[in-house]
């Protein structure tokens, strides 16, 4: 029984752990356009925002959509209220407190801002080289992220 338990305990971890879509920082993709060029695909998000965490339960728990962002683009998953200094493209952001407890990151702004305002969640593209292509900030389902991802790699 103790046997079986262990089992059945480890088969979930590790199906679990494969199903994750694993999100790559500014530093690490700076490094990576090196290697391989690709697109990246940031998505710009808070702890707060109810449109964002719905996206992270749902869209991107999605295994095809993980597989595509896994094998075709690099995936940035970025807290817009992330308080630590970030370098990208030879050029460091910073966390700019804009109250009591709030703020908001320069990077966040630089690649989220569509129409002189910010609103959560968005998808900021960037081609390789590292230009935006594209921003996007709403909800995004399954099938819509899908079909922006088959446009994309054209």
């Amino acid at each position: 029984m103790k046997k079986l338990f262990l089992l059945i305990l480890f088969s979930g971890i590790t199906s679990t752990g494969f199903c994750q879509l694993k999100g790559r920082t500014f530093e690490e993709v700076d490094s990576l356009q090196q290697i391989q060029k690709r697109k990246i695909i940031v998505f710009i998000h808070t702890d707060w925002c109810q449109f964002c965490q719905r996206m992270k339960a749902t869209t991107f728990k999605n295994q095809e959509i993980i597989e595509k962002l896994s094998s075709d683009f690099y995936f940035i998953d970025f807290n817009a209220e992330e308080k630590r200094d970030i370098t990208f493209q030879n050029q460091t952001f910073k966390y700019k407190p804009t109250g009591n407890n709030v703020g908001v990151h320069e990077l966040a702004l630089q690649l989220g801002t569509i129409n002189k305002q910010i609103t959560y969640p968005v998808l900021c593209v960037l081609n390789e080289k590292n230009e935006i292509i594209f921003q996007y900030n709403f909800y995004l389902s399954q099938k819509d992220f899908k079909q922006l991802l088959e446009k994309l790699k054209e």
